[in-house]
């Protein structure tokens, strides 16, 4: 059988080129590897062990069949790969957070502040060539100004003693703070004003309810249509509107979605002289049955971590190197406070505020639930705070030494409760630097081919990332005590490798970047990408998420364009909102 185009991964980026497609009238398979959650109030629960041990957690990295071992990642240095499978891929457990990437990244930025930027590794257009793209994807989530709580509050009171100024506008112009501009439903009707469960029901309760679970998924309000649910993951968003597409566009076809489905190879073959992607085989977990059909494209959107190794399992071209370098993380880091009275820590969205540092990158506010607030005071590069330093010696407005909170300090910490903690996230902009990146481990294969190795040097970033971390922690530090916390905390986190980007990075040579500026590989034609591995760098330090769904929306674009004989139609129609109550009816 032979399909229009094949899209590879069900995450962030896979399903908006398969709804834009769909729903110009292409055939589209789409692909995932883990499981697809139809009824998450009663596949999932709140409990945090349940959704998140990453050897038996529904939103672990694994097959579909929990009772099977986890997907094996070689992580030689001290790091943890945070990946979620199944449909909704790792917009399952994120915050919705979706800022615009900082202009600075993007090629032709004159600003004066264009000396701080990773200008050689820059995006192969300019910043405004991609604003009708966010402008698409904002009003297709929906992207809202999130709803503000007690730990806003708390934050932004803060950041007022930082010096910087408000910022209004959703392209970030300077140093400032704003609310974050979420994809998640701002609440309605009863949600937000009540904790009573038998009250927060859809349609008296809309949007966010405060539940504090959105590291869980999001499966409220109750008895709300699949696409109505608050948080907007692609499993409510993007996906309800590929399959239901005959019911909203006027030339729609339904996305065939197979879950439970790990490609294991892209196939070639040459016509012209050129090599041209033909095809995917993917295995089926439950059964471990082989199947290959063939497609006019491919698009790879199994994330920065999949989508090189696929490549590179696939025996596909390298001819520069480039397929797996260049790995981005944001090198992330946080700082807490511990206040005297209530924070909100645990309730209402998870993150709902931000300042933003262009040069140097960003701060949000992270709500935690008991667990996850003990896992992030418990990884660090600077040893067991007040006992080994690791020889790191950060020194800043914080109290004593930097590192790991544990044994009872750590128990007395949290007997005053998450709810008196506030937590500062630290997002960098991380350098490009070929030597970070996913290769084929020499451990034994899995049932898909050789796993990857991923590969960080966190003590070798360049001189300003390492430059950008601390200035930001320090600026993390300031709000905290500009807040009224009574103590400060700051952790030196190993290599969290949440927010990974620019493994198969687009770019303006082809020496250092595997795609050109339409997403598409520089030497297999009908190959694009579409996840955050194309990304030409790590975009200043703003969350990946918007960027590769305005990204794939362009991609998408490009290849109805470029192989269907399609027209553009971002800037020349309105988009239909995934809220849309035509998608309710037709799900």
């Amino acid at each position: 059988m032979s399909r229009d185009v094949i899209v590879i991964g069900a995450g962030g980026g896979g399903p908006v080129v398969a709804k834009e497609l769909a729903a110009r009238g292409l055939d589209v398979l789409l692909l995932e590897a883990g499981a697809r959650y139809a009824d998450p109030r009663r596949e999932w629960t709140h409990l945090e062990n349940d959704a998140n041990n990453p050897l038996t957690g529904f939103l672990r990295f694994g097959p579909a069949d929990r009772t099977e071992p986890a997907w094996l990642r070689e992580e030689p240095q001290n790091s943890y790969l945070l990946q979620a499978a199944g449909v909704g891929g790792t917009t399952l457990h994120y915050y919705g957070n979706s800022p615009r990437a900082y202009a600075g990244v993007f090629h032709g930025y004159d600003g004066a502040d264009r000396s701080r930027y990773d200008a050689a590794h820059a995006f192969p257009f300019g910043y405004r060539e991609l604003i009708p793209y966010y402008e698409w994807a904002e009003a297709t989530l929906p992207v809202q100004t999130a709803a503000m709580g007690v730990k806003e509050t708390v934050f932004l009171s803060g950041a007022e003693h930082l010096g910087i100024p408000v910022q209004t506008r959703k392209d970030t112009t300077g140093w400032s703070y704003r609310p974050q501009e979420n994809a998640i439903l701002q609440p309605g009707g009863t949600a937000g004003r009540t904790g009573d469960p038998a009250r927060l029901h859809y349609p008296e309760a809309t949007g966010c309810t405060f539940c504090g679970y959105c590291f869980q998924g999001c499966m409220e309000p109750a008895a709300a249509p699949r696409n109505q649910f608050a948080k907007r993951s692609t499993d409510n968003s993007y996906v309800p509107m590929a399959i239901t597409a005959p019911a909203w566009a006027p030339h729609g076809r339904a996305v065939t979605l197979l879950a439970d489905s790990y490609a294991v190879k892209v196939h070639t073959e040459r016509r012209e002289g050129r090599t041209v992607a033909a095809g995917v085989t993917w295995v089926t977990g439950a059964t471990g049955e082989r199947h290959r059909e063939d497609a006019r494209v491919v698009v790879l959107a199994g994330g920065a971590t999949e989508t090189p190794r696929l490549w590179l399992n696939s025996g596909l071209p390298d001819p520069n190197g480039w397929v797996g370098r260049g790995y981005t993380d944001h090198f992330l880091d946080g700082v807490t406070g511990l206040f005297d009275g209530d924070t909100g820590n645990s309730r209402g969205p998870s993150s709902a505020a931000r300042c933003d540092f262009p040069g140097h990158g960003a701060l949000e506010n992270i709500g935690l639930t008991p667990a996850m607030q003990a896992f992030v005071m418990n990884m660090s590069d600077s040893g067991l705070r007040g006992r080994y330093r690791n020889g790191r010696g950060l020194t800043g407005n914080w109290d004593g030494r930097t590192g790991r909170v544990a044994g009872a300090e750590l128990k007395e910490v949290l007997t005053h409760g998450v709810d008196r903690l506030l937590n500062v996230l630290i997002l960098t902009d991380d350098d490009v630097e070929a030597h970070n990146r996913v290769t084929r481990s020499v451990l034994p294969p899995d049932a898909h081919g050789p796993v990857p190795k991923v590969v960080f040097r966190s003590r070798e970033r360049t001189r300003r990332t390492l430059a950008n971390r601390e200035f930001l922690a320090r600026k993390a530090a300031d709000l905290l005590r500009g807040a009224g916390a009574k103590r400060v905390y700051r952790f030196d986190w190993a290599p969290l490798l949440l927010h990974v980007h620019s493994t198969m990075r687009m770019g303006l040579s082809a020496d250092d970047s595997v795609l050109n500026g339409d997403a598409r590989s520089r030497w297999v034609d009908a190959l694009y990408v579409a996840d955050n591995s194309a990304l030409a760098n790590s975009l200043g330090g703003p969350n990946p998420t918007l960027t590769t769904q305005a990204l794939a929306t362009r991609t998408a674009e490009k290849i109805f364009t470029g192989h269907f004989g399609g027209h553009a139609w971002v800037g020349h129609e309105d988009p239909v909102p995934s809220t849309d109550p035509r998608v309710s009816r037709a799900l």
